[in-house]
């Protein structure tokens, strides 16, 4: 079941966001998360507006997906870049594929005109994921982080969406 996270989603979320810093290169950070910064988070995006979807099993939270914009200029307002993560005792279940398709429809209804997904370039299975939902690769950026005493490069990958039908500058 995929719904709306909720404040008592927190401390699981902060679980498999530390888990993904310190044990992949999903993240470029270094140093798990307090739950005092995943509730800033949270409110921070409550406060934008940004969707936060989980993935429920058998009643305990599975991974999460969410959206904002690109970035803080009013011009990215149709742009988002997303972020998925699955808990390491979900993986190959399709989880991530079904949050994707989630946040895919939100911002179709939200009239959103690009998704973007920065990857790191070693991730296949998010890659491969990404291309069969429709993103394209437009590039990537080699060393760009440094992490488990190797230089890391990442990857860009965009789907278009329709968009708002008459889009503005306000």
């Amino acid at each position: 079941m995929i719904r709306s996270m909720q404040r008592e989603d927190l401390e699981v979320i902060n679980e498999i966001y530390n888990d993904a810093i310190l044990n992949t290169t999903a993240l470029y950070k270094y140093s798990p998360e307090t739950i005092e910064q995943r509730i800033e988070w949270f409110l921070a995006k409550e406060k934008n507006n940004d969707p936060i979807y989980v993935y429920e099993e058998n009643g305990q939270v599975a991974g999460f997906a969410t959206y904002s914009q690109f970035r803080p200029y009013p011009a990215y307002k149709y742009s988002v870049e997303h972020s998925v993560y699955v808990h390491k005792d979900h993986y190959r279940k399709g989880i991530g594929t079904k949050l994707m398709k989630h946040l895919i429809a939100e911002a179709q209804q939200r009239e959103i005109k690009t998704m973007i997904a920065c990857i790191d370039s070693s991730n296949e299975g998010s890659i491969l994921s990404h291309k069969k939902l429709g993103f394209c690769y437009t590039g990537e950026i080699k060393n760009a982080g440094y992490k488990f005493g190797r230089w890391l490069d990442i990857v860009f990958y965009q789907l278009d969406l329709k968009g708002p039908a008459n889009p503005n500058e306000l």
